[in-house]
């Protein structure tokens, strides 16, 4: 009797092991499948959202196939309107590219004459520096050649004395140099700009530095034509006063640098828009 109870313990005891581990499985596999679900439905999410963009795409093209559809009819359209130009209209075509034509010439024109007064200004800077460096300090004079006109600085303490416009005697051969090169070209105007520093002046014969540039220009104008010949109607004098200067009015040397005469060798404005007119045709 006590061995067939143990027996029967025994059995109870292997059926409720066998039965948890099949609990155990179920639950496992019970996890797995709801894993798998989730995945399923995310999957599904993100096809609908793909199907969305492929809708919206396909959409677009048929819009787009649409418009050119309509593009290809317009521009059927203008290609007949073309076909159809009277005659009238094609001499007008052939009446623009006419004037295109003259224009260009006229483009041409101005280049030529643009490099020719270069060509000419820039050998009237030659024998200015030539001529002009013979004893002469390099701070003293100084050319430039800018588009089609030469300009020649030369500073105050080389023609002047200071708060003066009674010209020195050293003034006169830079002047003579200077003379000969403006004779040498006679199609060419001459302007004469006296400038001054910031620092005001008056006397019994200036009011102020309008005044003193007007007549220091002025002096060297008469000494050009009066002493060397220089026809006067290609002779202008101009006064500047102190408001184009070359640096501000704050040290001595500065100021020195700003009081100084201009003398500035250009083309007559009628000859060079008759060049031009000239080379347009």
């Amino acid at each position: 009797m006590k061995k067939l109870s143990i027996a029967l313990l025994s059995i109870i005891l292997v059926s409720s092991c066998v039965s948890k581990k099949e609990y155990a499985a179920l639950e496992t596999r019970n996890k797995q499948t709801e894993k798998e679900l989730v995945d399923v439905k995310a999957n599904l999410q993100k096809c609908l959202v793909e199907k969305e963009k492929e809708d919206a795409q396909v959409f677009a093209l048929k819009e787009q196939v649409k418009y050119l559809k309509q593009d290809k009819k317009t521009a059927l359209k203008q290609v007949e309107n073309l076909t159809v130009l009277t005659q009238s209209s094609s001499d007008n075509i052939k009446s623009v590219i006419s004037q295109l034509s003259e224009k260009d010439k006229y483009i041409n024109g101005i280049r030529k004459a643009m490099t020719q007064k270069d060509s000419i200004n820039l050998a009237i800077k030659y024998h200015l520096t030539k001529n002009l460096t013979d004893g002469i300090q390099d701070e003293d004079i100084e050319v430039n050649v800018e588009k089609t006109v030469v300009f020649i600085s030369i500073s105050d303490k080389l023609l002047f004395k200071s708060g003066s416009y009674n010209v020195t005697d050293k003034a006169y051969n830079v002047l003579e140099k200077i003379a000969k090169v403006i004779k040498g070209q006679p199609e060419m105007e001459v302007m004469i700009e006296g400038h001054t520093d910031s620092k005001p002046i008056k006397t019994e014969f200036l009011q102020d530095n309008w005044d003193l540039s007007a007549k220091r220009a002025t002096s060297i104008t008469r000494i050009l034509q009066y002493k060397y010949g220089v026809k006067p109607e290609r002779l202008i004098a101009a006064g500047r006063s102190q408001y184009v200067p070359l640096a501000p009015n704050d040290t001595a040397e500065n100021m020195s640098k700003n009081r100084r005469t201009k003398i500035i060798i250009m083309p007559k404005l009628n000859q060079f828009f008759d060049l031009l007119e000239q080379d347009a045709k």
